[in-house]
């Protein structure tokens, strides 16, 4: 196995940028892909503020808005160094499913909302009309996302184990 301090750094951070990029792409802020992207690329996962700065080259402030923001969406969490103050962030290897697990409560409250919205505007009028379209449409979805997890799951512990 190779160490990480044997790989090709200039590789690894072309990576680290261009996955970012499709990121950003996708529709996250800058800073936390480039984060998140490192962290991905560690063996271990795991990285602590000033390990994530000096390899991204960016400041704390830019580290911590980006963790504050990956935390927020379940991508990543805290956890504190052993024995010491420092904090450390993780990136799980479950951190889609977790995203997308979360993403779902998110579903369910848009879709009361937009009950809300179709009983307030009236379903017969063309916003209604709209409103109910997209209701519609994320409880279509929820229920594919549900099963697709459950397949997931069980895809996952075939490939990985548990």
């Amino acid at each position: 196995m190779t160490d990480e301090t044997d790989r090709d750094q200039e590789a690894v951070s072309k990576f680290v940028e261009s996955f970012a990029a499709q990121l950003v792409e996708a529709g996250m802020q800058r800073m936390p892909a480039r984060v998140f992207a490192a962290l991905l690329s560690s063996d271990e996962g795991v990285l602590t503020s000033a390990e994530l700065g000096e390899r991204l080259r960016i400041s704390p402030a830019a580290v911590s808005g980006a963790v504050r923001y990956l935390t927020m969406t379940h991508m990543v969490s805290r956890e504190r160094e052993p024995g010491s103050r420092r904090e450390r962030y993780r990136v799980h290897g479950d951190q889609w499913y977790e995203a997308l697990t979360n993403r779902e409560a998110i579903i369910k409250r848009w879709e009361a909302a937009l009950r809300e919205g179709v009983d307030s505007l009236g379903p017969e009028t063309p916003a209604g009309r709209r409103l109910a379209e997209t209701l519609a449409f994320f409880e279509f979805i929820e229920k594919d996302v549900a099963q697709m997890m459950e397949r997931w799951r069980v895809h996952r512990e075939k490939l990985f184990g548990a």
